[in-house]
């Protein structure tokens, strides 16, 4: 490679043994891209500055690229001057180079089988299932994915890789690219030139790339930032003469960004799903030009075009073709449902049958290799369909002549090629290569010193990275920066929330008393001061979960160390979270008047902030250790339930059992406390609140005969000793605050340590194998194992049945006389700013029934949205204009009598396909059609479908085309008798998938059904299938409606009579009107076609015959409403049915329902040991009121789980269930809970019975107990979850808020804060349902029994001269309560303050023993609001259109992402 990372293709290979240059100028040889082709504009300007500089450079002989050729006056020659920079490359001595691979004998082995049965909570109690699923463990099963290859693609050849989905395509592209991690074993011989696979991973890494289909990328980088920093990680060190790095990276940005026409949004975000961005095809572009930076030399690109329309498709492997020619590079690509111009584009092309290679060689040449073989192409067909066609046996055509000379399976079509001349040819290609490549010293040392040079004086020469580790941290120090910046929202939000708890928490303990009664209280704030911090640190985990990815590409990309990233993030986060703790630290302090002086209030902030990021490393430390984010938050939650019981505030240190002591010694929270409550409390001489004795009859009592009752006082003192109180409550010592201060740091520098070097070595994400899952039961899955299985992503048809041909059944036929028409159509959308913009404008048309009608146009042109506007889904907006059926306005129930295939797949992921079918039929059928009618019609779609061997296969485990086939299928059961609608019905499938869709969706139109479909890059074929056309362009308008015709004749004279250039005969018709329109990311064109159509012949025409339809239809009845009311079952009916398959969802979902039984065992076991055997001192007392405490905190974990669940199914509701009207959404709260409350009930009763016992409490009083925490709370908790998930737009918003909201009510039940001192903030004691709950548990559990005082619990008093300690106490006591130790002592009284637990609850937390019956009713009436506020807020937030909440809902939205 040259110190630019581009070279120019002069179509003359060097030293190219394997090509073939007699072929360049014949018309079949791969079509060349000029270099200006995405901007030209940008290119010219280019070439002006870059002449420019090149001028100035003759005089000053210091510019960057100081030409030595120039052109005179301003015009520049683009490729003169990249030849120029080759040459210069030369005269300095800077080595380029390049790398082929050729391979033999590739085999690679995977581990799993193809098809499963779905596990179920029944089956994962099955012994037969476990012994199984143990099996399989011990000896898992593999099979071949790719066998027999061998090729070689040599520098500057583009190879384009063919197969049907499962064929081994993704499998051959990561192999090529040195990808092999995630197989069981890769066998055969694979050489880059000279040098093997290993020493590619360990010394050339970043030459050889993988870039999947999506483009992934740090989404708040803009587009020049992003290419910026993969030009930084890959500079050279030898550069040309006088060229800064800064000055090198400035110029290849700039050049990558004017060719690959991305210069209008260098300063644009990426974005993602979430952020908005540059387009998709925008990106695409970025993924290139990013590679291309990155210098490297073998590209593998796995179907990248998905999704995108034909045009947008064609420009991308453009795109590539500039980069391979410029850069010389070896580029290796699967696309599906490529086109003939795009065909052509390619050098080579290898075709994937079944793992095995049926084909591999040059692309000109494979047409009429398969023809001389016996497969004949269908009309109009283009090569690449062909070549996927002949691999499956329901999609070939044979040739008259050569039924059964043909090969038939994939390994007879590898045998027959290898066989062949081509075959012969190839083999000959790969040792003419081996003879020039592999083995070649000179051209491996010019490699290797290439490497070399390319290297920092400070970076190993051996590796891969060619920056030093320095020059590493910087370059990600920076980017890390600019994330930030691009995602300052995130910043704000979490100082925004710092500050608002630090409020909150402050107000709630405003002025602590520097008296005894605020000892509780201090030891509060100080824990919750930590515990927060420790606690919000958890939002790390999801954040490095999805950047995985991106550091996992740049790894493999040799740009950094992934630890670099890690090391980064930690110095640029220090900053950020020292100001947002330094706010928070300062507010709290302040408000709770704690200890008034400067160094008390630094302690107090250094270990606030220390703990702070020792946490954060912590919990990165344990994202970056496992490969699942579900694993990472499994563990984040069981430390922070550890973090909470062991720092020695709810169960201080004497009181922990012997057996678990050992877990504070490894809490590095415990340490931080332990060090805030010293530094409080060591100078802290706390005036008594209460001294014994006192009152009526000791008015005149001596200081030296009264005592504090406090832990820690002294016989004839009016204060305590702060250090005094530490030391005997919780064995704390102020000598061990600097001592904890490093231990804390060790911790950190520990944590910092593993999260290095787990971050190093723990790149990867889990690799899930994809497989079809069948229910429990079913025969099909265990048949299937025994055949072939195919690649991860795929489902190829389990048998030839499901694919192409469709089945005798013949649906009832749907109404032949009601046409649906719609007239001057506009919609009209606000936008920010106040403004508007019209996505629509005046678009006319129909569909007839027996008609196949496709809505066609370029990405953005409004395709979907004037499907969804036909189809009544629009929730905002203005439409304007008529919508017809037969002349007469729509039905009521339009929507129930018309089916909308959308273009995302949306099915309950657990459901089976018939399950999926039947739903549909018994909701949207009448409720007078029996079930046995119901089941068997459902038999006729599944047949009609090709679904007979799916029945039985649960939805989301389908492959593409299986899932778009129960789509239609879902449609087709609820008997629509109108229109059936499609968007994008074959997008992301394979040519032979789309083409068994379309003929599909030809035989419904065929048997009377009126069909209007969008599609994207349809074969000429598939175009061929549809009847009319309706043609928009960008801004919604119509640029043609009408018929198709024969050959696409019809449409191509309207184009050709009216200016456009003929249609080559073998062109593509819905390629050519696309380029006709100017469709395209940087297509254009002089014709304003929406002028032309308006003003045409054919639209007249068309709205005469609109107006036709019209007078025919309103001379007939009135189109009938099919329903008597809005659904088409009863309200019964719909909940009986979707509770039944709620229940079989959460039946077959394992996963939720195991996580929540584990999450109530481990915390039940957890906080019942850790409190065990509790005893009924003052200490124990208070305990069990924490151990009670902890347990209401349990249902933050469980109901975020439920919300997540819920949030899915309404999303199934709002996106195709509710618009095609099959319940009410009544009906669907009604059966989420029933469905969800008794798996609550019963994850709650296990926790009921792992704690209640093992804490201690008496046997006697276990039934209401378990009635209010096994039963009252878990409907309490499930209610109020969903009533929260009902606001919320994600279940990630839904997360925050119950947090928020949780964390707010806990404040004030009186425990974390008695309610005496709870201030102004009493009115909340009353309000929050914790209070009634956490009384209702205690007063039940502990009421109307003893207390007996430990040893240090009681206070020493000396008792007057003369009389015994009873004597001098006994008024006391009657009046105040308490107990003496001895009341016949003289010389010192033992005093418990507390007789009885219900004196003790009541003046210490307000709690009162005969409140419990009360407390369980006022539950449940909090319950009964819950379910209120469920149906009101799901209504007004979901259901009634102009929701009050959307502002806030918007805002919550964008202040998450």
């Amino acid at each position: 490679m040259s110190p630019l990372g581009l070279q120019l293709e002069t179509n003359v290979p060097q030293d190219g043994p394997n090509q073939d240059t007699s072929h360049d100028d014949t018309p079949s040889s791969p079509s060349r891209v000029p270099v200006n082709f995405f901007d030209p504009v940008g290119v010219g300007e280019l070439k002006r500055s870059m002449s420019a500089r090149s001028t100035r450079s003759e005089s000053q002989k210091v510019d960057s690229f100081a030409l030595s050729t120039i052109s005179e006056g301003d015009s520049f020659d683009f490729e003169r001057t990249l030849k120029d920079l080759l040459r210069r490359c030369g005269e300095e001595d800077i080595k380029g180079r390049e790398l082929g691979v050729m391979f033999k004998d590739l085999r690679v082995v995977g581990v799993g089988a193809r098809a499963s049965l779905q596990p179920t909570i029944g089956s994962l109690f099955n012994p037969a299932a476990i012994l199984r699923n143990i099996s399989k463990v011990r000896n898992p099963p593999t099979r071949d994915i790719l066998s027999g290859f061998e090729g070689v693609v040599a520098p500057g050849e583009m190879l384009l890789v063919l197969g049907r989905p499962g064929s081994g395509c993704s499998t051959f592209l990561k192999t090529i690219a040195n990808q092999r991690s995630e197989y069981h074993a890769v066998e055969g011989e694979v050489c880059y030139d000279s040098f093997t696979p290993e020493d590619i991973a360990k010394h050339y890494r970043g030459d050889v790339i993988y870039c999947p289909e999506d483009d992934v990328h740090f989404p708040t980088l803009t587009v020049e930032q992003t290419l910026s920093f993969a030009i930084k990680t890959r500079t050279p060190h030898i550069r040309f003469s006088n060229q800064s790095r800064e000055q090198f990276n400035r110029d290849v940005v700039e050049i990558l960004l004017r060719i690959f026409g991305l210069h209008h949004a260098r300063h644009t975000v990426v974005g993602d799903a979430a952020i908005r961005g540059v387009s998709g095809g925008e990106k695409k572009r970025v993924s290139i030009a990013e590679a291309l930076s990155c210098r490297a030399v073998i590209g593998a690109w796995d179907n990248s075009t998905r999704g995108l329309d034909a045009s947008t498709a064609l420009e991308f492997v453009q795109a590539l073709r500039i980069g391979t020619d410029i850069g010389r590079l070896t580029t290796v690509v699967s696309i599906y449902q490529a086109g003939e111009q795009l065909y052509n584009l390619f050098d080579k092309v290898c075709v994937i049958a079944e793992g095995k290679m049926a084909y591999f060689g040059p692309a000109r040449d494979a047409r009429q290799y398969f023809i001389d073989m016996g497969y004949e192409p269908h009309d109009r067909q283009t090569t690449a369909d062909f070549l996927v066609s002949v691999t499956n046996p329901d999609g070939r055509k044979i040739r008259d002549g050569f039924e059964g000379r043909i090969p038939r399976t994939s390994q007879e079509m590898a045998v027959a090629f290898l066989a062949s001349p081509l075959g012969h040819a190839n083999r000959d290609a790969m040792e003419n290569y081996r003879c020039h490549y592999i083995g070649n010293t000179e051209r491996e040392n010019a490699y290797k010193q290439s490497v070399v040079m390319e290297h920092a004086k400070t970076a190993p020469k051996s590796n891969s990275y060619i920056i030093s580790i320095p020059m590493q941290i910087r370059a990600v120090m920076v980017r890390r920066m600019q994330i930030i910046q691009g995602s300052r929202t995130t910043v704000a939000v979490n100082l925004v929330v710092q500050v608002f708890q630090s409020i909150i928490m402050g107000t709630v303990y405003l002025n602590v008393p520097d008296a005894t009664s605020g000892f509780f209280s201090r030891g509060g704030v100080l824990f919750f001061a930590l515990f927060f911090g420790a606690l919000s640190a958890m939002t790390e985990i999801p954040a490095l979960f999805a950047q995985r990815p991106i550091v996992l590409r740049h790894h493999k990309a040799a740009m950094y160390y992934p630890f670099i990233e890690s090391l980064a993030h930690t110095v640029v986060d220090l900053p950020f979270t020292f100001i947002i703790q330094a706010a928070f630290a300062i507010i709290l302090y302040l408000l709770v008047d704690l200890q008034r002086t400067l160094s008390q209030f630094l302690i107090f902030f250094l270990f606030v902030f220390l703990m702070t990021i020792t946490m954060k490393a912590f919990f990165r430390m344990v994202a970056a250790s496992f490969k699942t984010e579900s694993a990472a938050t499994a563990l984040a939650g069981v430390v922070v339930v550890i973090v909470s019981l062991f720092t020695g505030y709810t169960i201080p240190k004497p009181d922990i059992p012997g057996a678990l002591r050992w877990v504070m010694y490894i809490n590095p929270v415990r340490y931080g406390f332990e060090a805030l409550l010293m530094n409080e409390f060591h100078n802290l001489n706390a005036t008594c609140s209460l001294l014994v004795p006192s009152g009526p009859g000791y008015q005149n009592a001596s200081l030296a005969n009264q005592v504090c009752a406090t832990v820690g006082a002294q016989p004839g003192q009016s204060y305590v000793d702060g250090n005094l109180f530490a030391n005997l409550s919780f064995e704390y010592y102020y000598s061990n605050l600097w001592k904890n201060f490093g231990i804390i740091c060790a911790f950190l520098i520990g944590f910092l340590v593993i999260l290095f070097i787990a971050t190093e070595f723990n790149t990867a994400t889990a690799f899930d194998t994809t497989v079809t899952l069948f229910k429990q039961g079913s025969r099909t899955a265990e048949t299937d194992e025994e055949s072939i299985d195919e690649e991860k992503v795929a489902h190829p048809e389990l048998t030839r049945h499901a694919s192409l041909d469709i089945g005798p059944a013949v649906l009832e036929k749907p109404s032949g006389t009601d046409i649906f028409t719609w007239r001057h159509l506009e919609y009209t959308v606000p936008i920010s700013g106040g403004q508007e913009r019209r996505l629509l404008d005046d678009v006319s048309g129909y569909v007839a029934p027996g008609k196949l009608t496709a809505l066609m146009g370029e990405s953005g042109a409004g395709k979907t949205t004037l499907l969804n506007v036909l189809a009544e889904r629009t929730d905002v907006g203005v439409v304007t204009g008529d919508r017809f059926v037969s002349g007469q306005p729509l039905p009521v129930d339009f929507q129930a009598q018309t089916g909308y295939c959308q273009q995302m797949d949306t099915h309950l992921p657990q459901s089976t396909v018939r399950e999926a079918l039947l739903f549909s039929a018994n909701l949207r059928q009448p409720q007078t059609v029996s079930s046995a009618e119901a089941e068997a019609y459902v038999d006729k779609c599944l047949e009609m479908c090709g679904l007979e061997d799916y029945a039985d296969a649960i939805v989301g485990s389908l492959g593409v085309e299986q899932r778009k086939r129960t789509t239609i299928g879902v449609e087709l059961a609820a008997k629509p008798k109108l229109l059936l609608f499609l968007d994008e019905p074959t997008s992301g499938l394979d040519s032979q998938s789309a083409w068994g869709i379309m003929r599909f969706l030809r035989e419904l139109a065929d048997n009377g059904q009126a069909i209007l479909c969008t599609i994207h890059q349809p074969s000429a074929e598939l175009f061929q299938m549809f009847d009319r056309l309706l043609l928009l362009k960008k801004g919604g308008q119509t640029v043609y409606f009408g018929d198709v015709g024969r050959g696409s004749s019809t449409m191509l004279e309207y184009f050709e009579s009216n200016g456009a250039p003929l249609c080559d005969p073998d062109a593509n018709p819905a390629e050519y009107m696309l380029d006709v329109i100017g469709a395209g990311a940087t297509a254009t064109t002089s014709f304003d076609w929406h002028t032309i159509w308006k003003n045409s012949s054919e639209a007249a025409a068309l709205q005469e015959e609109i107006e036709k339809i019209h007078d025919e239809g309103r001379a007939r009845p009135v189109v009938q409403t099919q329903l008597p009311t809005e659904f088409a079952a009863s309200w019964s009916h719909q909940l009986m049915f979707l509770t039944q398959r709620n229940f079989q969802a959460y039946w077959r979902n394992p996963t939720y329902l195991m996580a929540k039984f584990a999450l109530c065992i481990a915390c039940g076991l957890l906080i019942g040991l850790t409190f065990f055997n509790t005893n009924d001192s003052l200490q124990g007392t208070q305990t069990k009121l924490f151990a009670i405490f902890l347990a209401s905190v349990i249902c933050v974990a469980l109901s975020q789980q439920l919300q997540t669940i819920f949030i899915d199914i309404r999303s199934i509701y709002e996106i195709r269930e509710r618009p095609s009207r099959m319940y009410n959404w009544t009906a669907l709260l009604v059966s989420q809970l029933l469905v969800e409350i008794p798996w609550n009930i019963t994850a709650s009763s296990l926790f009921f019975f792992c704690w209640y016992w093992t804490v201690g409490f008496p046997s006697d009083r276990a039934g209401y107990t378990y009635l209010m925490y096994g039963v009252v709370f878990p409907l309490y908790y499930t209610t109020i979850a969903h009533a929260v998930a009902a606001v919320a737009p994600s279940a990630v918003i839904a997360s925050l808020l119950f947090s928020g909201l949780f964390a707010f009510v806990i404040t004030f039940n009186g425990v974390l804060q008695p309610y005496s001192a709870l201030g102004w903030w009493q009115w909340m004691y009353y309000v929050t349902p914790f209070t009634y709950f956490i009384e209702g548990l205690l007063g039940q559990a502990i009421g109307n029994q003893d207390i007996n005082c430990a040893v240090h619990e009681f206070v020493p008093m000396i008792p007057p001269s003369g009389s015994n300690c009873g004597e001098y106490m006994d008024t006391f006591i009657s009046f105040a309560g308490g107990y003496l130790a001895d009341s016949n002592a003289t010389s010192t009284c033992l005093f418990c303050p507390y007789r009885t637990t219900n004196q003790y609850m009541l003046s210490q937390f307000n709690i009162t023993y005969s409140h419990h019956w009360r407390d369980l009713f006022i539950m449940l009436g909090f319950t009964a609001f819950n379910v209120f506020a469920l149906f009101t807020l799901t209504y007004m937030c979901r259901i009634r259109k102009g929701n009050p909440f959307t502002g806030l809902q918007q805002k919550l939205a964008t202040l998450c992402k």
